[in-house]
């Protein structure tokens, strides 16, 4: 019921003449697991999604900054979410998508397993494709990719973690995992070298990641990265073998 109230919502919006944005189309949500700790975040679900259909959607879950922690549960959608609810993206690759949000003073680390939790508490409430799980992040959130994968290796179809890094030594672990990387060669927040470590040990593990290095480009690498058409074919043509 709530998820037909959110599309009437939305096309009362419309009719409206109201543009709809990232924040019309994610909604806010909270997860709260059997020993009491919450995991605020957003959701969006595939375009024209019906809850009595049978067809199963891939998820991307979205992981932000460090600039982006709170408990609003609202500002995680304030880079990169919103590229995905693009009109273009949400017709060409309809999706559901999750952003969750860390809590001021904590890093990914400290929310992993309630990631974990929530990703297989949705896949019990929607239908969502348990061999297409993206996982995406920018700065604290690259870092934040990393440390799932490494974890989860085979939770996965495809990682792209953007100005990050993580520990080499955990690259055996998901040496055969599509991933592709993104920095910025000018980044004075995290080093690019943050990223040329991981794919270099990525690579002496066996793997064969892509990785992207903007020339002059700062700590802001996803702006370029979620508006690249050709990442998000990459990203939604990747599938997990079972």
């Amino acid at each position: 019921m709530k998820t037909i109230w959110f599309f009437l919502a939305s096309a009362v919006l419309l009719a409206a003449g109201h543009s709809v944005t990232a924040a019309d189309l994610y909604q806010p949500k909270e997860y709260s697991n059997a020993d009491g700790k919450q995991l605020k975040y957003q959701i969006m679900l595939p375009k024209d999604y019906a809850a009595d259909g049978q067809q199963a959607y891939p998820l991307v879950i979205f992981l932000h900054g460090a600039g982006e922690r709170g408990a609003d549960n609202m500002r995680q959608l304030v880079h990169g979410a919103k590229e995905f609810a693009k009109d273009a993206n949400r017709e060409k690759y309809p999706c559901f998508v999750i952003a969750p949000q860390c809590p001021t003073g904590q890093w990914w680390g400290e929310s992993r397993s309630l990631i974990v939790e929530l990703i297989r508490e949705l896949q019990k409430e929607y239908r969502i494709d348990a061999n297409r799980l993206y996982i995406t992040g920018l700065s604290m959130g690259g870092f934040g990719t990393w440390d799932l994968i490494g974890q989860h290796p085979d939770m996965f179809a495809a990682a792209a973690p953007i100005c990050g890094g993580g520990d080499p030594q955990t690259c055996s672990k998901f040496a055969k995992l599509p991933i592709w990387v993104f920095h910025g060669d000018a980044d004075n927040v995290v080093r690019p070298e943050q990223s040329r470590r991981m794919v270099d040990a990525l690579k002496k593990a066996g793997g064969m990641p892509k990785y992207t290095e903007y020339p002059g480009v700062g700590h802001d690498s996803w702006t370029q990265t979620y508006a690249d058409a050709a990442f998000m074919e990459w990203l939604f043509a990747q599938k997990r073998t079972p």
